[in-house]
């Protein structure tokens, strides 16, 4: 019997040990469980990350070829203001000769009738009560001029006392 309870003991002694060691090794592995799935988790969440990250990059890519095509699109714009405002200044600086060209025609019409005039003597027409000083004092602001007057009318007056009312009298420069 003694051989009998060594092996009862061994038996007790060897479930113990089984036990123990079942327990062990269910701690073990549920510990290893436990790592397993903390490590399951933390690749799930990097690899989370790492789509967040490539989602936003493919994101940004997409944002910065939009934006590079906006910018494109604005130099185009800002190229055809640029033209728009170039042959509006050229038309306004058309405009502006034009009427500068206009003004030196008019002022030369101007002063080629004034010389015109000029060079056409100055004609008086004798009224009543007229006498050669009071047109000098009249017409050339110097009544001792009145001898200027008769001398360029000489063929017209033959007695400086003598003018008459209706009569054409040139007048001296």
């Amino acid at each position: 019997m003694a051989k009998k309870s060594e092996q009862e003991r061994k038996g007790i002694l060897g479930r113990a040990v089984d036990a123990l060691s079942s327990r062990d090794e269910k701690a073990e592995a549920e510990a290893a469980k436990k790592e397993a799935d903390a490590a399951a988790h933390k690749a799930s969440q990097e690899l989370a990350r790492r789509q967040a990250a490539e989602s936003a990059a493919k994101t940004a890519e997409r944002r910065a070829a939009e934006a590079e095509k906006a910018a494109a699109e604005a130099q185009a714009k800002l190229a055809e203001l640029e033209r728009e405002k170039r042959a509006a200044e050229i038309a306004a600086r058309r405009e502006q000769i034009q009427r500068e060209t206009q003004e030196r025609i008019e002022q030369r019409k101007a002063e080629a009738e004034a010389a015109a005039a000029a060079a056409q003597p100055a004609v008086y027409v004798v009224k009543p009560g007229d006498s050669l000083s009071k047109i000098a004092k009249e017409v050339l602001g110097d009544a001792s001029r009145w001898p200027d007057i008769f001398k360029a009318n000489k063929d017209k007056i033959k007695d400086p006392n003598l003018i008459y009312p209706g009569q054409e009298l040139t007048l001296p420069e």
